[in-house]
C-alpha cells in the first residue's frame, strides 16, 4: 500500500477527494474542466506544495491534513517529460499529459515528480476511475505548523 497526503482548507474537507477544485482551476497536470486530486508522498512535501502557492504560512492554521492509501498496482508513472517540466508557470504540455492520462483511464493514480522538491513525488488521483472506491481515505486531522515559517 502507498500512503499519500492531502492538505485542504478545513471548510472544504468534506469535498477534498472529489477533484472539483482542480476541475475548476486547472493545475500543473490538468486543464480546467478535468477533475483530478493532487496528493503528495509525505506531509512535508504537501506543505511545501501548498506554501509555494500561498506565500504565507500564517493561514495554514485553517488547513487540515488527510491521509489516503491505495495499492501499488493502481499506480502508473508519468513518462516522457519535456525538459522544461519544472518551469513556472508550468508548460501546457504537462496539462496535455495529465489530460490524456485522465481520459485513458489506464490507472487510478499517476505518480509525477514534484517541481518543488527534486527526487520526491506527488500522486494524482482520478476520481472518475472505476477503481476510485478502493482508496482508503483517512480522517482529517488538524496540523500545527512551526511559527518560524514565513
Amino acid at each position: 500500500m502507498i500512503r499519500v497526503w492531502r492538505i485542504v482548507k478545513a471548510k472544504h474537507s468534506r469535498h477534498s477527494f472529489d477533484g472539483e477544485g482542480a476541475r475548476r482551476a486547472g493545475g500543473r497536470w490538468n486543464s480546467p474542466g478535468r477533475a483530478v486530486i493532487y496528493t503528495s508522498a509525505t506531509i512535508s512535501l504537501a506543505v511545501l506544495e501548498m506554501l509555494v502557492h500561498l506565500g504565507n504560512s500564517r493561514i495554514l492554521d485553517a488547513y487540515l491534513v488527510i491521509p489516503a492509501s491505495f495499492d501499488n498496482a493502481e499506480v502508473a508513472d508519468v513518462e516522457n517529460l519535456p525538459g522544461n517540466w519544472r518551469y513556472y508557470p508550468a508548460p501546457p504540455s504537462l496539462q496535455v499529459i495529465g489530460d490524456q492520462w485522465i481520459e485513458s483511464g489506464r490507472s487510478l493514480v499517476l505518480r509525477v515528480p514534484s517541481a518543488v522538491v527534486n527526487r520526491e513525488f506527488n500522486y494524482l488521483i482520478n476520481p472518475a476511475h472505476e477503481a476510485f472506491g478502493k482508496i482508503e481515505i483517512g480522517e482529517p486531522e488538524r496540523f500545527t505548523f512551526d511559527s518560524r515559517l514565513p
